[in-house]
């Protein structure tokens, strides 16, 4: 049992109008439609998984009240790589391939599809190529030839800009392993901590349950819509 990340599962990406990102993703793209069903205990919504590996995932949900929300660059989009969005949102997002061989690949194969391309990059730690992608997107692919250095990488001037001081970065570069007990007791809600934004009510209920009746409630979402033969 491991208590660190492996990886990225999925990003779930909004939209009101499913199938336009479905194409775009699939066809521009060359990702695998993987799964498309009504999003799990959320009355109205779809949610779609894009393959990108067996262990990997881009996930498309469509939310009626979507199409209401406007779109706002600087603050719900950044627009650019090197552009602001509001704070918690995401600036943009870079998918990766193996080789700059794939990389090129890549280039070539949303060109082909009429998209505009900017790139390759040389960023020293990886290489990159940037583009638009559907409900102003910002998007990137890269690849990186090996692991990133971090006593290269980890500019000292940045560490102090950043307001890091020297005990901080070396719990940041080598986080300290979980060996304390499990399970863990549910903590009483603390307004100082990160929470998501249900109803008050709703979220002091859910978190007072106990983990496995969470567990056991969400059973009746486990079986895929189509019964394999």
């Amino acid at each position: 049992m491991a208590d660190r990340l492996s990886g990225i599962h999925h990003i779930a990406m909004m939209s009101a109008d499913i199938k336009k990102h479905i194409d775009f993703f699939c066809d521009v793209m060359g990702c695998k439609l993987s799964a498309l069903f009504h999003m799990h205990g959320v009355p109205g919504g779809l949610h779609a998984f894009l393959e990108l590996n067996e262990h990997c995932y881009f996930s498309i949900v469509q939310l009626d009240e979507a199409k209401s929300v406007k779109i706002e660059l600087g603050k719900t989009h950044s627009g650019t790589g090197a552009n602001a969005s509001a704070p918690g949102t995401m600036q943009h997002l870079a998918f990766n391939v193996d080789s700059l061989d794939d990389l090129l690949a890549m280039r070539d194969r949303l060109r082909s599809k009429g998209l505009n391309v900017m790139g390759p990059m040389d960023h020293g730690m990886c290489h990159s190529i940037y583009f638009a992608g559907p409900d102003q997107m910002t998007l990137e692919i890269a690849t990186s030839q090996e692991a990133v250095n971090q006593e290269e990488w980890i500019d000292p001037e940045v560490v102090g800009l950043a307001g890091i001081n020297e005990e901080e970065l070396a719990r940041y570069k080598n986080p300290a392993p979980y060996d304390g007990p499990s399970p863990v007791a549910q903590p009483d809600p603390d307004p100082a901590m990160p929470h998501m934004a249900y109803p008050e009510e709703m979220y002091t209920a859910m978190m007072a349950m106990p983990d496995e009746a969470i567990l056991e409630m969400s059973k009746q979402f486990s079986e895929p819509p189509v019964k394999s033969a």
